[in-house]
């Protein structure tokens, strides 16, 4: 029986639930006791949902209240010493620390995870730290999904990809050094699960998608030699690209299955079925980094050799990635138009295809024959579309030549024009660009959003606040002088917003970093700028000398304007 699998669900909630009880928590308005309920209804509404979608292997342990990599930071109990922690469990609050600092503590760096827009807390190690498990989140995650009826598979980020994204203070110190000091808590961890009931556990090696050196390698070997002897059987994750020079590697490691990215990298099914040996393959078919509904037809023409060599007991049909990375559910979006709507899929969304081409791959089509319609008609009709498609755009496209993409006035001219015109000091002073959206602004914002205050009378008081923003400026003694951007609620959402080929979500928040969310705005097709978009914000200052504004227009050779000394955004 081919099997739908999800590798994990976003944490934030459909309508931000996490990020406000963590922020609440923060303030102490928000009880620990508190924050652990809301984290469990929101555990327990994720597994449903999941579970009711159909999907037969639902994921546990990828909740986390601030990053996956910090919950592993914690389970190892590789907490830095200037946090105090003087052993035993990892608290919230140390928990906390770890990601924020404190006033005695700096806050551990964060970068990007991978090439997504996630950020995770990078792991310090120092010459003889110890480690000690520190965490029973996966083990207590499981059961407590097992109480409601719903058997899971936890998962895990492994200590290959773990140690590879941590960085070691200390001279002639590798991070991979400290490989035999974890071991054995991953595999304390997984005789646990596996005591538990758990009969797979899901481990995310990301770094097999990257160029490993030999000593990567070995570790991958040995670790996973260390794990197969424990508790579940491993299911594989590699995702973000393809393995390439890893495959052989990856199928050769002692797991019994290996779960691979077929949307970055489709062309590696076929050097990977012959390596499959006696493996689970998990098929990542669904986009798990994207808000476009699949073409399922395309996905199960795909997916059709993997049927044929491995049969159908050997497969599972899953997104590419975790679902982390997209919106949690696309029937929230009520103002959005009904074309646009149908070319999209969030995380909710995605679950139902994953589990309608399971079926179909499995028992054929017919079986899910309005859901293969559906998606046929719509893709067809996303690819045909005017929107999708803007003959005007293209036309300027190709009529671009070389001589387009040169300056008319070498950069010593520019400077010297521009010195001449705006007349400032070898330094000038000057701020970022934008300032804070006072309440005054945010209320009346809300009331123009509600219909409360036209749209004349709107634009009147923002243009006052300019106005006052750059007295404000000039009393000060500052040079160049900026228009304080009050007009803008969100820099990416109001230039989106006058933009052709974007278009906004309400609710389609994505998990940044911590209790960070950002709502990324959609581009559906060719972009083009209908109207200008700052020019109107440029005539209440123009009686200043000196003001700089977000750049929307090609530099003009014929006139030094100030708006020329710009920032793009």
């Amino acid at each position: 029986m081919i099997q739908s699998a999800n590798l994990g669900f976003p944490r934030i909630g459909a309508r931000r639930e996490l990020k406000k009880a963590v922020e609440a928590y923060w303030k102490s308005d928000l009880s620990a006791e508190a924050l652990e309920q809301t984290a469990r209804n929101l555990r327990a509404h994720h597994w449903q949902a999941q579970q009711k979608a159909g999907i037969d292997i639902v994921p546990s342990n990828d909740f986390s209240f601030y990053d996956q990599m910090l919950d592993i930071t914690a389970m190892l109990g590789a907490v830095p010493a200037r946090f105090g922690h003087s052993g035993g469990p990892v608290g919230l609050d140390t928990y906390f620390a770890m990601a924020r600092g404190t006033d005695d503590a700096p806050a551990m760096e964060m970068t990007k995870w991978f090439d997504t827009n996630y950020h995770f807390i990078v792991p310090e190690l120092t010459d003889g730290m110890r480690f000690a498990l520190s965490s029973a989140k996966p083990v207590d995650e499981f059961i407590e999904a097992k109480r409601l009826g719903i058997a899971t598979r936890p998962v895990l980020i492994g200590p290959v990809t773990w140690l590879s994204l941590a960085k070691a203070r200390g001279a002639d110190l590798d991070p991979l050094d400290f490989l035999h000091a974890i071991l054995p808590l991953y595999a304390q961890v997984l005789d646990g699960l596996g005591a538990a009931g758990a009969e797979w556990v899901q481990i995310d090696e990301p770094v097999l998608a990257l160029d490993l050196s030999a000593k990567q390698k070995t570790a991958l070997q040995v670790a996973y030699a260390a794990l197969a002897e424990a508790g579940p059987r491993i299911m594989l994750a590699s995702y973000f690209g393809a393995l390439g020079d890893n495959a052989a590697l990856a199928m050769a490691l002692p797991v019994a299955g290996v779960h691979i990215d077929l949307v970055r990298a489709p062309e590696q099914l076929d050097t990977l079925l012959p390596l499959a040996r006696d493996k689970v393959l998990s098929l990542g078919l669904i986009d798990g980094r994207n808000v476009w509904r699949t073409d399922l037809s395309r996905k199960l023409a795909q997916a059709k050799p993997a049927l044929a060599a491995l049969g159908p007991d050997r497969i599972q049909i899953a997104p590419s990635c975790s679902l982390l990375h997209v919106p949690v559910d696309l029937a929230q979006e009520e103002a959005l138009d009904d074309e646009l709507k149908s070319w999209l899929a969030f995380a909710v969304q995605k679950l139902g295809e994953t589990q309608a081409l399971a079926r179909a791959m499995g028992e054929g089509r017919a079986a899910v024959a309005t859901r293969m319609a559906a998606s046929d008609k719509a893709s067809a009709a996303r690819r045909a579309s005017a929107r999708i498609h803007d003959a005007a755009v293209l036309a300027r496209a190709d009529a671009i030549t070389p001589a387009d993409l040169k300056r008319q006035r070498p950069y010593p001219e520019r400077r010297k024009a521009q010195a001449a015109r705006l007349n400032l000091p070898p330094f000038p002073t000057t701020t970022i660009g934008s300032f804070s959206q006072t309440a005054e602004v945010r209320k009346a914002r809300a009331a123009h959003r509600r219909g409360a205050l036209d749209a004349a009378a709107y634009d009147t008081f923002l243009k006052e606040e300019t106005r006052a923003c750059i007295a404000e400026q000039e009393a000060l003694g500052l040079d160049m002088l900026v228009h304080g951007e009050f007009e803008r609620n969100d820099m990416v959402e109001y230039f989106g917003e006058h933009l052709a080929g974007f278009a906004f979500t309400k609710f389609g928040w994505v998990q940044s970093y911590g209790s960070r969310c950002v709502k990324p705005p959609l581009i559906y097709g060719d972009v083009s700028r209908p109207a200008p978009m700052t020019v109107d914000w440029s005539e209440p200052p123009r009686v200043y000398r000196r003001v700089k504004h977000s750049k929307d227009e090609p530099y003009d050779e014929a006139e030094i304007h100030p708006r020329l000394s710009v920032r793009t955004a």
